[in-house]
């Protein structure tokens, strides 16, 4: 049991090792609140080597905006449980509200 615990308590400190952030036009001298805009889920398979369809994630129109993807404990358990067959990225993307 103690084990089980461990093996947990380390899968949730991974969940951000990887993890980018990329700011889109004028997004870093923009100020207001940050917001999520869109979300989605890129899957792939063979540990990352050929993508499943291609996951469109939508942006606003006047391209100020910061899109963060990042490996989360549910890509993690995904990966796992199919020894990284399947692999998947979560993907968010941000605006600032004014």
């Amino acid at each position: 049991m103690k084990k089980l615990l461990l093996i947990i308590i380390l899968l949730g400190g991974f969940t951000s090792c990887m993890m980018t952030k990329t700011p889109v036009g004028a997004y870093l001298e923009t100020q207001g609140k940050e917001v999520t805009f869109d979300k989605g889920k890129q899957f792939w398979l063979f540990w990352g080597i050929v993508p499943i369809g291609r996951t469109n994630v939508n942006t606003p129109s006047n391209g100020n905006c910061q899109v963060t993807t990042k490996i989360r404990l549910t890509d993690f358990i995904i990966s796992g449980l199919t020894g990284g067959i399947v692999t998947s990225t979560s993907i968010k993307v941000e605006v600032k509200e004014q």
